[in-house]
């Protein structure tokens, strides 16, 4: 047949001697190299050479070898000099190299090559993996300024030069002749990379104004998202709510769109307590003398006691009127005096921030009754525990309103409904 050698079944032979030859060195390269950095790594104390063994970047290297042994066996294999790669007919005029094992050998040699390209652009991703797992371990400052998106530029600029490169040796045409013939496909190329243009932007942005880290606490109403960043890359931003579930946001939406950090309040060490008590309005009236004699012996309102009703004695003594009128009589009430009381037991309180607002005050009178809001802040921003200090303060405050003649306000139930039956 015209074209083809006589020696055919030999040429077939070598060609799978070559296969085989490729597979092998693959397998015992990755094998010497993973076992020989394995125990050099295993030796040293740093940690960088490990996470580079993790993101297997030796190991993709060794897949460059069988590509090597494919490049250079192909020539021998097929009896292909590079001359006739060239495109000369060959130095033995006498027996010229058929034209079919020519464009086999200028193909595989290609492949050969783009394969390696690829092979190293995906090692050098991997490489740029660890640098960043690197930095997060060995810097403090990781979390405040993530370097992943950055690195995710970079590898997304590898890959785009890999391509142009592949096809430039599949194409057989000069890379500076492939870009130059993309001019026209600017638009279009950049409308295909908007997202990343985008949120590399961003990324710049957030960086810079240290918006948001690893690490923090973060409401994003309009993606239904409320937990903890636990990654930030170049395109998406990594949300892991409190139920458990993982929000994925793209990255430019913390530019575009308005979200809550709460960093601030974690670094203040105070976390805001903001909660009203309803009282009965029906239930506010004056304190009795016996009342007066009784609260007075409460710890926390011992000295506002003895100031209140020393007052009280003052003003008696002053007022002067007529026989046929009331004289005008100041009275302590009992919502006043468990105002204060709420007060000074928050003030003194060990887990109530010392240096920060402290309120109670009362809210406008509403159908719900008398609000008596409690505005304070915990000095452990746990929330666990600051759940639990809610609570107690809560369960304080309402065993004791009872004891200033004083009941919560409680919309009527079935049950108040049957005893008024």
């Amino acid at each position: 047949m015209a074209g083809l050698p006589d020696n055919l079944l030999n040429i077939v032979g070598a060609v799978v001697i070559l296969l085989v030859a490729m597979g092998l060195s693959n397998w015992i390269t990755t094998r010497v190299i993973r076992g020989t950095v394995r125990r050099v790594s295993a030796r040293t104390k740093s940690t960088w050479d490990d996470r580079i063994i993790e993101r297997k970047v030796f190991a993709r290297l060794a897949h460059v070898v069988p590509a090597v042994l494919a490049y250079y066996g192909i020539v021998l294999v097929l009896g292909v000099t590079p001359a006739d790669i060239a495109g000369a007919t060959g130095v033995d005029t006498a027996t010229p190299t058929p034209t079919g094992l020519i464009l086999l050998a200028t193909l595989v040699q290609r492949i050969s090559l783009a394969f390696i390209v690829v092979t190293l652009s995906v090692a050098f991703a991997s490489l740029l993996e660890a640098a960043n797992d690197i930095y997060n371990e060995s810097y403090a400052e990781s979390k405040s300024r993530p370097i992943k998106g950055y690195l995710q530029v970079v590898s997304l600029g590898g890959y785009m030069a890999a391509g142009v490169v592949v096809v430039s040796l599949l194409a057989q045409v000069s890379p500076l002749a492939f870009l130059s013939g993309l001019g026209a496909l600017t638009a279009v190329l950049m409308l295909v990379f908007k997202d990343t243009i985008l949120s590399l932007v961003a990324s710049i942005q957030i960086m810079s104004n240290d918006m948001i880290r690893i690490g923090d606490w973060v409401e994003v109403p309009q993606s239904n998202a409320d937990g903890d960043i636990i990654d930030i890359a170049l395109h998406t931003v990594k949300i892991q709510n409190w139920d458990k579930t993982i929000s994925t946001i793209p990255t430019h939406k913390f530019i575009g769109e308005s979200f809550k950090n709460w960093r601030g309040m974690s670094e203040s060490g105070g976390r805001r307590i903001k909660r009203a008590l309803n009282v009965d309005v029906n239930t506010v009236r004056f304190l009795t003398d016996e009342e007066l004699e009784r609260l007075s012996r409460f710890e926390v309102l011992r000295e506002y006691m003895k100031e209140k009703r020393a007052a009280l004695a003052d003003h008696a003594a002053a007022s002067d009127g007529a026989d046929d009128m009331i004289p005008e009589r100041r009275r302590l009430t009992n919502i006043g005096t468990f105002r204060a009381y709420v007060f000074n037991y928050l003030k003194a309180h060990p887990t109530i921030h010392d240096s920060m607002t402290l309120l109670v005050r009362q809210l406008p009178l509403g159908p719900q009754g008398l609000p008596l809001e409690i505005y304070c802040f915990s000095n452990d921003t746990d929330w666990g525990n600051y759940e639990m200090l809610q609570g107690d303060i809560f369960d304080h405050l309402l065993s004791l309103l009872p004891e200033f003649g004083l009941k919560a306000f409680q919309e009527p139930a079935g049950s108040d409904f049957r005893k008024l039956g």
